[in-house]
């Protein structure tokens, strides 16, 4: 590893935030099923009685995550409730630990009745059955879940550096090496849900966070589907990311996922998604392709796209 990129990883890891998260106010509106966390030090996570060191945090998180027993009969009473790390519509995100093995988490609370009042129901019966089937070093585990009589709860691996997007805000464009190290990190992510016969839907900078060493994750797959076929015709995802398939309404497969990942290739090193101010019109002309082609040759300045671009 250069010096150099070895730099830029140090001056990325230095962005985690300090103290008490302030949940989604002032950023994208959160999915449908929950809401992404903010960076948070575990350190200060559950207050200044009985807070985990630093080290014992990692450690935890390093563990072969079978030791994390998730029995029959889990309930809210198993865990120490830490920061909350965000909020949505349905519900909240809270940095967590497990009682008996000391083991860190994120745990997803999500009220039944709101679910229900939008028929969201089966959006999360869908994310719940993928994501606790899928196992990447860049896809974010769900361990396990449980429910009482008026929530669902979601136990779900920590990402401690929060979400992408909000690196991204910060930082207004990643450097060029730290960009490949992403998107290359989400190649192997989509790789490995497209030989699962699993097409996310939803790639975009709020969908991926950051764990403490600074690796990529893919979370929220309240949008996935399990397609054996390959061939979907479902409208759905973030507007700036849909592929020209999706716009013209007509069937697609996992390409649909790829064209996602060349939009995030030229927002990362440009600042903001290609087709930000042209929608659907520019989205049906130009291929994920071209742009990862058109950034390799001349990465462009923000100030000089015009909006043909």
């Amino acid at each position: 590893m250069t010096a150099y990129l070895k730099g830029v990883l140090k001056d990325f890891s230095n962005l985690v935030l300090q103290g008490e998260p302030t949940g989604c106010k002032g950023g994208p509106e959160p999915m449908a099923l929950g809401c992404h966390p903010r960076p948070v030090s575990p350190r200060n996570a559950f207050g200044t009685a009985g807070a985990a060191n630093m080290e014992d945090v990692v450690m935890a998180m390093d563990e072969d995550s079978s030791k994390f027993h998730s029995p029959d009969g889990l309930k809210l009473s198993d865990f120490d409730i830490g920061k909350r790390l965000g909020h949505g519509k349905y519900g909240s995100v809270y940095l967590a630990r497990e009682r008996r093995t000391k083991f860190l988490c994120a745990l997803k609370v999500l009220k039944k009745k709101e679910l229900t009042a939008d028929a969201v129901e089966h959006q999360l019966r869908r994310e719940i059955e993928i994501q606790t089937n899928v196992r990447h070093r860049h896809v974010l585990r769900l361990y396990a879940y449980f429910h009482d009589a008026t929530r669902i709860y979601l136990v779900l691996e920590f990402a401690e550096k929060g979400e992408l997007y909000g690196h991204l805000q910060r930082m207004t464009r990643f450097p060029e090496p730290l960009a490949a190290k992403f998107i290359r990190q989400l190649a192997e992510a989509l790789k490995y849900l497209h030989s699962k016969n699993i097409i996310h839907r939803d790639i975009k900078p709020e969908n991926l966070l950051v764990d403490h060493r600074g690796h990529l994750k893919l979370s929220d797959f309240g949008w996935s589907v399990h397609a054996p076929g390959q061939r979907r015709a479902t409208l759905c995802g973030t507007l700036d990311y849909l592929p020209p398939e999706m716009v013209e309404q007509k069937v697609y497969n996992g390409a649909a996922d790829i064209w996602c990942l060349g939009v995030l290739c030229f927002e990362f090193l440009v600042g903001k998604p290609p087709f930000e101010a042209e929608g659907q019109a520019a989205t049906s002309k130009t291929s994920a392709l071209s742009v990862i082609i058109f950034l390799l040759i001349s990465p462009p300045e923000p100030e000089t796209l015009c909006p043909s671009s």
